[in-house]
């Protein structure tokens, strides 16, 4: 493994706590794997395309096997593109803060613009199930939340795990940290958070 994709989910910069314990992880990697290539992918960067009813249409004429045109070809490119951008990794990293018990709306965009047909879906006779593009590969998530109480992460996982599961991956490492009403609750969470960080970027 020698490309790891940074996913960057969280729109605070330097404030982010998940941000700061993934940074903590690529400095791990980094250790373990002289030489690796990480790059980033911000999706608040501006460059992740919406996935509204031109696109919607679009998928619609992939499905038919109609060739696209107009502003439909330029939105399936630029989606082509972003899948590219994702695919050509061989592990992942997202860093995460927890919005309502699950992952950002802008998290869920990136997941419904890269898992299309032709590209991270397999079109059959039965129907349209994940293409093995994704199999086998690993994925770290980096959780972080300022809330703090029963309920406050799913306890069935985010729709991130679900989805990395359904499309292939099935090595994923999930570090947690949160903020608790009691400052030296907090401190050891982040201390246990930034341990597992660094010691999932190693053995990545």
């Amino acid at each position: 493994m020698n490309r790891l994709l940074h996913i960057v989910s969280s729109p605070r910069g330097s404030a982010s706590q998940s941000l700061t314990l993934a940074h903590t992880f690529i400095d791990a990697y980094r250790e373990a794997h002289p030489g690796a290539e990480v790059n980033t992918f911000d999706l608040w960067d501006g460059t992740l395309p919406s996935f509204g009813p031109t696109a919607v249409a679009a998928r619609a004429g992939v499905l038919a096997g109609r060739p696209l045109v107009g502003q439909q070809a330029s939105v399936w490119q630029s989606i082509t593109q972003t899948y590219a951008r994702f695919a050509e990794h061989h592990g992942y990293l997202f860093s995460v803060p927890v919005w309502n018990g699950d992952v950002p709306y802008v998290l869920k965009q990136f997941i419904d613009v890269v898992s299309q047909p032709r590209l991270l879906l397999d079109v059959h006779e039965e129907g349209v199930a994940p293409a093995p593009a994704l199999t086998g590969k690993k994925a770290a998530v980096i959780y972080a939340s300022d809330g703090w109480g029963p309920g406050s992460v799913r306890e069935d996982g985010t729709c991130l795990e679900k989805w990395l599961r359904w499309v292939g991956v099935r090595d994923i490492d999930a570090v947690f940290s949160h903020h608790h009403p009691a400052a030296e609750e907090t401190d050891l969470t982040h201390r246990r958070a930034w341990n597992h960080a660094r010691q999932a970027g190693l053995a990545f």
